[in-house]
């Protein structure tokens, strides 16, 4: 069960006090999927894997998957681009998660690992998949249990299907910046979309020209850590014109915040939202794109 917070698609969360109930389920794999990121003062990001700290406390029974050393294409200068389908099909096969699981996903503070990892499931075709509300935050601070044992889970068979397009590059975006009825979002917070924060890996200071701002904590109530309600949330799509869209394109600084924007629309019901997955690491770097800083 999951708390119906005026959602058009309540199920696609969990909550803790209902994973706190399955954790003895067989069908159930749980995976944990946390990166650190600690913002540079000269700009840019330290990327710490979350291994460490799952290996000295985890929800039971879960295992740890880096994204961006185990689920990201090979490329030569973006990180976190989505993998071919046989790739994540090999990787979730090996570490013991098939076809016929129910996953669920989690990771830390705004839960945007959890949130592009979800996604990629969508991706390729696999819907039984959950977010965990609250993030490790909550069930932590619920005191909730907690354990550094590694479960034991034999190779299954997990089939991906073909990408169903829900992560795209930047032609599409170019395509929406001309069409009256889409919405870019950019997820990044307002200072960077402003140009008043400079990250150096984003090639350029602000925002894609003519995309909207909506950043991904503004989604997070900051007391439990869980998505805002169904109202809330729509409240906050509206003022920005994207539940009006016929099409919405997230993005931010590397494909990763913006899912947390792009899952927020698939609890409202909105199944026409895309990542723009290379986002300002591919579009600041490319001159003959528009960007534009307000300043």
């Amino acid at each position: 069960m999951t708390a119906d917070n005026n959602y058009d698609n309540p199920s696609l969360l969990i909550e803790t006090d209902d994973l706190a109930a399955r954790l003895s389920d067989p069908g159930l794999r749980i995976i944990d999927c946390d990166i650190i990121l600690t913002p540079k003062p000269e700009g840019g990001y330290d990327v710490v894997s979350g291994l460490a700290n799952w290996a000295e406390a985890h929800i039971p029974n879960s295992i740890y998957i880096d994204i961006g050393k185990d689920l990201s294409a090979d490329h030569p200068r973006l990180n976190y681009m989505l993998p071919p389908a046989e790739h994540f099909a090999e990787l979730m096969s090996k570490r013991g998660i098939g076809s016929d699981h129910n996953v669920v996903v989690y990771s830390r503070g705004g839960n945007f690992w959890a949130t592009r990892l979800y996604l990629m499931f969508r991706e390729f075709g696999f819907d039984n998949v959950q977010v965990l509300n609250g993030a490790w935050d909550k069930w932590a601070a619920e005191g909730k249990p907690t354990t550094s044992d590694v479960p034991e889970w034999p190779e299954a068979e997990f089939i991906a299907n073909s990408p169903a397009g829900m992560f795209v590059g930047k032609e599409e975006v170019l395509a929406a910046l001309e069409d009256s009825d889409a919405c870019v979002i950019n997820a990044l917070s307002p200072k960077i979309h402003s140009g008043e924060i400079f990250h150096p890996p984003y090639g350029r200071p602000g925002h894609i020209t003519g995309s909207v701002n909506l950043f991904f904590m503004k989604l997070i109530d900051r007391e439990s850590n869980c998505f805002l309600d169904g109202d809330a949330l729509r409240e906050k799509f509206q003022e920005i014109g994207a539940m009006d869209a016929n099409r919405i394109i997230t993005y931010c600084g590397g494909g990763i915040s913006a899912t947390a924007d792009a899952f927020a629309l698939h609890l409202l019901g909105r199944t026409d939202v895309v990542v723009y997955d290379g986002s300002l690491s591919e579009w600041g770097h490319d001159q003959g794109l528009p960007m534009e800083a307000d300043k």
